[in-house]
């Protein structure tokens, strides 16, 4: 299968509290970057351990994935929708439990322009609706953000190879029916 790069693809994770969503936030830059998101951008409280561990796990498992923090997430969602002189409008999917199922609206969406996935925390404020390009719901029942951000990557990405988005790294993991088959670069190189 041959690999086709779509434009920039982010996940943004509103409203993280350090005290309360350390392990959930850091599931959903981990889903993020295995399921084929570019990056991830952080929001709420400023966390650099969890933005460490994502970068830590690229360096080690390969690919590139950019993790950053944001002060001001409506107003950087505004820019990226916006554009700039450097890159296209965006596009803006709140995934959320109120909106459109997922199917239907998925095929719906550009991809010729890059797209910022919106996953929200404790409190969403009610201007993001009004933002989004698309309101997108995987079920309309409470549930995991992790899981709807999952969902999601796994349908937008359906018929593209993720796993050679990770070249590099000193871990490789190979699929095998029986145990673990993992290879360390890094330790058969010093062998």
């Amino acid at each position: 299968m041959v690999e086709q790069h779509l434009p920039w693809l982010e996940v943004v994770r509103l409203g993280h509290r350090i005290d309360r969503d350390k392990r959930i936030t850091s599931h959903l830059g981990l889903t993020a970057r295995a399921l084929g998101a570019d990056g991830i951008v952080l929001c709420g409280d400023e966390d650099p351990s969890i933005i460490e561990t994502w970068n830590n796990v690229s360096e080690r498992f390969g690919g590139t994935f950019s993790a950053r923090y944001e002060s001001r997430p409506m107003a950087y969602l505004k820019s990226f929708k916006k554009g700039t002189n450097e890159r296209p409008p965006g596009i803006i999917v709140h995934l959320t439990m109120y909106g459109e199922e997922v199917s239907e609206s998925l095929p719906k969406i550009r991809r010729d322009r890059p797209v910022a996935l919106v996953v929200g925390g404790a409190k969403v404020p009610g201007e993001l609706f009004g933002i989004s390009n698309h309101n997108v719901a995987v079920g309309n029942q409470p549930h995991s953000e992790v899981a709807a951000l999952a969902v999601a990557l796994s349908q937008w990405h359906s018929s593209i190879a993720i796993q050679s988005r990770f070249e590099g790294g000193s871990i490789r993991v190979i699929p095998s029916r029986e145990g673990k088959n993992v290879v360390d670069k890094k330790s058969a190189s010093e062998s």
